[in-house]
């Protein structure tokens, strides 16, 4: 579900910006406004819930697309995982303010996000090369993806909103532990990509 496989194949993929993977990544994010008029505009969660898991779904196309038609690129690593970071996130804080959520998810679910996000800024500024995301970290994101827009489509007034409710809470039972569990996974990365990045510096 990476955008690449294996970035030690490829060590000088370039940014190439214009690609088609990082159109999609963008045009991902352009929904997110959408979402949010959906939801307190329109007061319409079956609406936002239909988008959100649109969005998820949508998920492994950038990745496909670059790896089918050879546009990997670096700016593309990025790009695909912070789409899903800020999906997922303004989804949260949206439902939180809906009600649609419950607490505690959302709560653990930001905790881990937050605890990625200082740890990458810390690898950064101690000169770590770029640690990219895991199937265990795409996995989790893509089941969290899923529970957040069934919670909504469970607090519409659809007649299967409770098929959708049990639903959000069997994506959660297994999305929310592989959300954590990915994060436990980075940390030897964490160390090699340190020793790497120091490494590289020393010989050039």
């Amino acid at each position: 579900m990476s955008e690449t496989p294996d970035a030690s194949s490829n060590p000088d993929l370039g940014w190439r910006p214009f690609t088609v993977p990082n159109l999609i990544s963008l045009a991902r994010l352009g929904c997110l406004p959408w979402f949010v008029w959906l939801v307190f505009g329109a007061e319409d969660r079956w609406a936002a819930a239909l988008l959100l898991g649109a969005l998820g779904a949508t998920d492994w196309v950038d990745g496909w697309v670059a790896r089918r038609f050879d546009q990997v690129s670096e700016l593309g690593k990025i790009l695909d995982p912070t789409a899903d970071r800020l999906l997922l996130l303004v989804a949260l804080v949206v439902m939180i303010v809906d009600g649609s959520l419950p607490l505690w998810i959302a709560v653990l679910a930001l905790f881990r996000e937050g605890v990625v996000a200082i740890a990458a800024l810390v690898l950064g500024a101690l000169g770590a090369r770029k640690i990219d995301v895991t199937w265990w970290g795409k996995t989790g994101t893509f089941l969290m993806m899923f529970a957040v827009p069934f919670f909504l489509a469970g607090h519409s007034d659809i007649p299967a909103a409770d098929a959708f409710g049990i639903g959000a809470w069997i994506f959660v039972a297994v999305g929310l532990p592989i959300h954590y569990w990915s994060a436990v996974g980075y940390i030897p990365q964490a160390f090699t990509a340190v020793r790497q990045g120091r490494a590289a510096r020393v010989s050039g």
